[in-house]
């Protein structure tokens, strides 16, 4: 994986969803091939299939701390990675799950060896979580996500104690409200090795111009 890194969230966007992920996971592509950065996508687990035809990694949106076996209605690490994903997040804010199965999917994770990108909310639970072990962890206040009020913008701060915190333990991300280039660099300025984003890629009208302006192309 090439940092520093833009995760795309493609969430259960319809424009994102069944034909349209590949559509929008082939732009990243693009962009990441043509200009060498560093791009992730993450697809609904119905697209996951999408991995299988790209270059660049795709990581699930989410898995349930459980491996092959009796789980009706839920999605196995097995199941992820089978279906072509390198890597899955874990502990969205949109799929906030306890600290015990965070603490186990990071080990089904390490076992299968996938990516484990954790989100936290708070500094108190990214100090929670770096004993986990997770590979990649990303700082994302809840009430800035989706609103394009970048994080980086309003809590400068906090960005820069999260950083300091992770250290060398894991790989630092930022994310919630991301929208253009300048977001990202104070985001890099202040410590993080790479950004998560959503809706500003998706609903972009022309999101190849979006990434290749987030990334710096």
């Amino acid at each position: 994986m090439k940092f520093p890194v833009t995760v795309i969230n493609f969430k259960a966007y319809e424009k994102a969803s069944g034909e349209n992920a590949m559509k929008l996971a082939k732009v990243c592509e693009s962009v990441s091939v043509e200009s060498e950065v560093g791009i992730v996508v993450c697809p609904q687990h119905t697209d996951l299939h999408i991995a299988k035809e790209l270059k660049i990694p795709v990581f699930s949106q989410h898995f349930d701390p459980v491996e092959q076996g009796k789980y009706t209605g839920s999605v196995s690490v097995n199941a992820v990675k089978l279906a072509g994903a390198q890597g899955s997040l874990i502990n969205h804010s949109e799929k906030r799950i306890a600290f015990k199965d965070i603490r186990k999917c990071i080990e089904l994770a390490k076992k299968h060896n996938i990516t484990s990108l954790c989100c936290v909310e708070s500094l108190k639970e990214t100090e929670k979580v770096l004993g986990f072990g997770p590979d990649m962890i990303v700082f994302e206040p809840p009430e800035l996500i989706g609103t394009g009020v970048s994080v980086s913008k309003t809590k400068p701060d906090i960005i820069k104690k999260f950083c300091d915190i992770v250290g060398n333990s894991s790989v630092p991300l930022v994310g919630a409200g991301i929208s253009n280039r300048n977001d990202v660099t104070e985001s890099l300025r202040l410590g993080a090795k790479g950004v998560i984003l959503a809706s500003g890629f998706v609903k972009a009208e022309n999101p190849k111009a979006f990434l290749e302006d987030i990334t710096g192309v």
